[in-house]
Order: C-alpha cells, then sequence, then structure tokens
C-alpha cells in the first residue's frame, strides 16, 4: 500500500502554551471541558527517548492515546489512517513538534503511529491514554500491533 500525505480525520492536534516567569514554567496539558469524553484519560504516565530512537510503528485496536510533546527535544511524529471505512484511509501525516513546536496529539484507534527524537538531547513525553495497559489489575492482553517487528511493515520512517 502507498499512503499518500495529507490530514487524517480524527486526528486533533493542540498547539501547548508554556508560560515562563522568574521562577520557571508552566505548561496546562489538557483539561476535561476541552477534550471529547471519549478521549479522557484513565492514566497517564511519561516516557524518556534518547536522540535518534524511534518508539512505534504501532497501533491499538481500542485505545485513543493524548501525547503531549513539550521538549526538552524535538520529535518527528508518524501517523497513518489504517482505518479501511475512514475517509482518510491510506492518508499519512508528519509533524515536527516539542520543544521548538508544543503540541498536543490525540490518535484514536486504529491510527498506526510512531515517533522519533530529532534533537541532540534525551526528549520527554508525556500520555495519558483512554484505557487502562493491560486493563484493570493488568489482567488483559495489550492492546497493540506492534508493526516495528515485521522487517517488511509498509509503515516506514524516514
Amino acid at each position: 500500500m502507498n499512503f499518500r500525505d495529507g490530514p487524517i480525520e480524527g486526528i486533533i492536534w493542540k498547539p501547548l502554551t508554556i508560560f515562563k516567569d522568574k521562577r520557571g514554567w508552566l505548561c496546562e496539558l489538557f483539561r476535561h471541558d476541552e477534550l471529547l469524553e471519549m478521549f479522557h484519560p484513565v492514566m497517564c504516565y511519561i516516557s524518556m527517548t534518547e536522540p535518534g530512537v524511534a518508539r512505534g510503528p504501532h497501533e491499538h485496536v481500542d485505545q485513543a492515546d493524548y501525547f503531549c510533546f513539550i521538549g526538552p527535544s524535538n520529535f518527528k511524529v508518524y501517523l497513518w489512517d489504517n482505518r479501511k471505512d475512514a475517509p482518510t484511509f491510506g492518508n499519512k501525516e508528519v509533524k515536527i513538534v516539542g520543544q521548538d513546536a508544543p503540541f498536543a496529539l490525540v490518535v484514536p484507534a486504529g491510527i498506526v503511529h510512531a515517533y522519533q527524537n530529532v534533537g541532540s538531547t534525551q526528549g520527554i513525553v508525556f500520555n495519558a491514554p483512554n484505557r487502562l495497559y493491560k486493563g484493570h489489575g493488568k489482567k488483559d492482553p495489550v492492546d497493540e500491533i506492534r508493526h516495528e517487528e515485521h522487517s517488511g511493515s509498509i509503515y516506514k520512517l524516514d
């Protein structure tokens, strides 16, 4: 399958504002009154990614992710619409976000996604998905289809 550049239905890009003063800075990551209920987080985590390292591509069957990229590095985010019933099926979006362009990103279920630290320092990513990892009590299978484990994957990072 060949993907074409274009926006993907259901993806939400939200610019984040970082407020700085003499004490440091503050960034409001999400508010329930600004986020559709279907994407309300049920857990959150922070990850650190080394320069040049990628996470993904993978997708979720049921889970939506709510990523926040605020720095201290920049990330190249890749999105592929793998939903056969979506009007944007076959579209691909790529955007650089993070320290130079702080963004929150909602990735609905069925969208293949990956990000790569394209900066020169370790990068931090916040995620607040709408499903618990491995379900309640961590007793369920993980909701992931890991395309990065397949050498012939059609989901390629530049």
